[in-house]
């Protein structure tokens, strides 16, 4: 989907319910008071089933994928001219410790926190600072993906972009911990905040020890580039066999270079297939918080983020990203995303065995 389309087809007048959702679609009948359940798996809803946003919001974003982010939030500007949108932009876990720094000073600069990585969610909302989200929200994400105080907006998953005129797909392991001692040239970018998310799942899957023995095995015969593009930009090149990245990254160079000699590789039940997410999750009470985050789980939204940022969607009824295998047939491990805020241990262990 171009951009233009995009901003069109969000911004375009259309029918507006006047309640959050429709009324069919998150409750057999009356409300959820009345009836006593919510539909769960409720589904992608358009955004002409959503109501207008009226009033002043200020949201804290960490750095979207180029800009992508960026061009949501202008659609929906243009959807809802009643809405005072304020934007505060920076790293996503400098934001985190900034909202929880204003709110020990007695103060609440953000109504909402958008961030890439769910460990800074979790930092907030550990910090007791996120509202409780609705059930009929909560509901239109996948099974395993509903979370009390939060809501994942896409996923992005572990992956072993491999060269494939380098490697078959027989010479990888299924077992990320096997790598460690494995004859292939690895390309890793360890100061990156997606891999230190990575290794504080390893942390808490494999414990402490398991984890520095692997990085130690696995700098052994890796090279370090400054970014997960870099690394599969590298694997690309042939200048190393393998690499450790978000899959996103892969998909992006082949829809550029369709011939680029490069493919994905996973992992099972370990760290190495862990699927991440960003998220957002409400600091101020009222309806208007709640309600622009049910926009970031339209279809509409949904699908942008999937088709344009090659990123998962997590609201079920969504189409995942072409290239991708379906999330069902991936076997990730079971991680309470919102464990992985607390990167401290890890920072302090990888610098340990000398690889920061």
């Amino acid at each position: 989907m171009q951009r233009r389309n995009f901003l069109n087809a969000l911004a375009a007048v259309g029918a507006l319910g006047s309640l959050p959702l429709s009324v069919s679609r998150s409750f057999a009948a009356g409300t959820a008071a009345d009836q006593g359940r919510v539909a769960v798996n409720s589904g992608a809803v358009s955004v002409d089933q959503l109501p207008p946003l009226e009033g002043d919001l200020t949201l804290y974003l960490g750095r979207g994928e180029g800009g992508l982010y960026e061009n949501v939030l202008e659609a929906i500007r243009k959807r809802n001219p009643g809405l005072n949108l304020q934007v505060r932009r920076g790293s996503t876990a400098a934001l985190a410790n900034s909202i929880v720094a204003e709110a020990k000073a007695g103060v609440r600069r953000a109504d909402l926190f958008w961030a890439v990585d769910s460990g800074a969610i979790g930092l907030v909302a550990d910090a007791g600072l996120a509202r409780a989200l609705p059930a009929d929200l909560t509901g239109q994400l996948k099974s395993g993906f509903q979370y009390p105080q939060w809501a994942p907006v896409t996923g992005r998953i572990r992956t072993l972009p491999y060269n494939t005129e380098r490697v078959t797909p027989e010479q990888i392991p299924d077992s990320v911990m096997a790598l460690a001692d494995s004859d292939l040239t690895l390309g890793w970018a360890p100061a990156y905040a997606s891999f230190q998310s990575f290794v504080t799942a390893m942390r808490l899957l494999e414990g402490e020890k398991a984890t520095a023995d692997w990085l130690r095995g696995v700098s052994k015969h890796a090279t370090s580039y400054a970014g997960e593009l870099g690394v599969v930009m590298a694997v690309e090149r042939g200048e190393v066999d393998l690499g450790f990245a978000n899959h996103y990254y892969t998909l992006r160079l082949k829809n550029g270079k369709p011939d680029a000699s490069v493919d994905l590789a996973f992992t099972r039940n370990d760290a190495g297939c862990l699927v991440n997410a960003s998220g957002i999750l409400a600091l101020s009470e009222g309806d208007l918080p709640i309600n622009f985050m049910r926009y970031l789980l339209s279809r509409e939204v949904q699908s942008y983020l999937a088709s344009e940022a090659y990123e998962i969607p997590l609201v079920s009824g969504v189409q995942p990203p072409q290239g991708l295998p379906p999330l069902g047939s991936i076997s990730p491990p079971k991680v309470d995303l919102t464990e992985l805020a607390d990167l401290r241990p890890t920072l302090k262990l990888m610098r340990s065995v000398g690889v920061l």
